[in-house]
């Protein structure tokens, strides 16, 4: 497939992304103004050699406080996990919860606070939020799932690979989604164009997955199969998944960790220790 319309697929299904940015390790202090505002004072950034963990931690954040236009939207949020950890982010609307996705990606900035990520951000796959638009894509199931192997891609490669081709395949595979490989993607239904999206954002990932309230637009079959696929994929390939949900019950049934956010506070813990909070 030639690469404009590689382009083309990146600009309109920004999904499974591979962010090529380096790795970043936050550092930041609070200013106070006559308006109570607070302002990022400094950023650092650092090799992925330093600021190792002895441990298998594989994200960390302290004191992060999330915001727009200088003025805090959430209050000083921490936590951490490690490689291989489900982590769920719940709450009610207007707490920061896809804020706080977007910040640890550096797609926004924080207002303070610091956060220490150890994969680059173009190992991450990242699975936002569908909008019309991409939902009706006019392209074919391998076609929106390949491309998240473009971050593999070297500049003078004008085609994919055959080991592109090959690990497309097997990533459809893993969501249950090859017998679709053929098909227009607008033609799929939303719980299967969710699974063509979270191949997508395996091939662009090392080891740790995002995603941003996948099953929202999902009925109740279409939403367990998807968190079925994705407890597999987290298990067998040890994927450390990141995700923003709503569903409270599936969250406390597959995940191991839970990040609540609240409008005065938030509550981390493995979701255990939550469920008997």
């Amino acid at each position: 497939m030639f690469r404009f319309l590689e382009a083309a697929i990146n600009s309109k299904i920004n999904v499974g992304a591979a962010f090529c940015r380096p790795h970043i390790f936050l550092k930041m202090k609070k200013i106070e103004n006559e308006n109570e505002e607070l302002e990022v004072d400094e950023l650092v950034y650092t090799n992925e050699d330093e600021n190792e963990d002895e441990n298998d931690s594989i994200l960390e954040v302290g004191d992060l406080v999330l915001g727009y236009d200088g003025k805090a939207i959430t209050g000083e949020i921490s936590f951490g996990i490690n490689e291989g950890d489900y982590l769920c982010i719940i709450g009610d609307n207007g707490t920061g919860k896809s804020t706080l996705l977007k910040t640890i990606l550096a797609l926004h900035k924080p207002i303070s606070g610091w956060m220490d990520l150890v994969p680059s951000r173009k190992e991450i796959g990242y699975l936002p939020q569908q909008n019309a638009v991409q939902k009706d894509f006019p392209s074919s199931v391998f076609e929106v799932a390949i491309t998240g192997t473009l971050s593999k891609n070297k500049w003078w490669m004008p085609f994919y690979s055959k080991e592109q081709k090959e690990d497309t395949k097997k990533a459809l595979e893993a969501t249950n989604s090859l017998d679709l490989t053929d098909k227009c993607y607008r033609e799929l239904s939303g719980g299967q164009q969710q699974r063509v999206l979270l191949s997508r954002a395996l091939l662009a990932s090392k080891n740790m997955i995002f995603l941003d309230e996948p099953t929202a637009s999902l009925d109740i079959d279409a939403s367990c199969d998807f968190y079925e696929t994705l407890k597999k994929i987290n298990l067998e390939k040890n994927t450390t998944i990141v995700m923003v949900t709503h569903d409270i019950e599936n969250a406390l049934k597959h995940s191991t960790h839970i990040l609540d956010l609240k409008k005065d506070g938030f509550f981390f813990g493995t979701t255990k220790e939550y469920q008997n909070n």
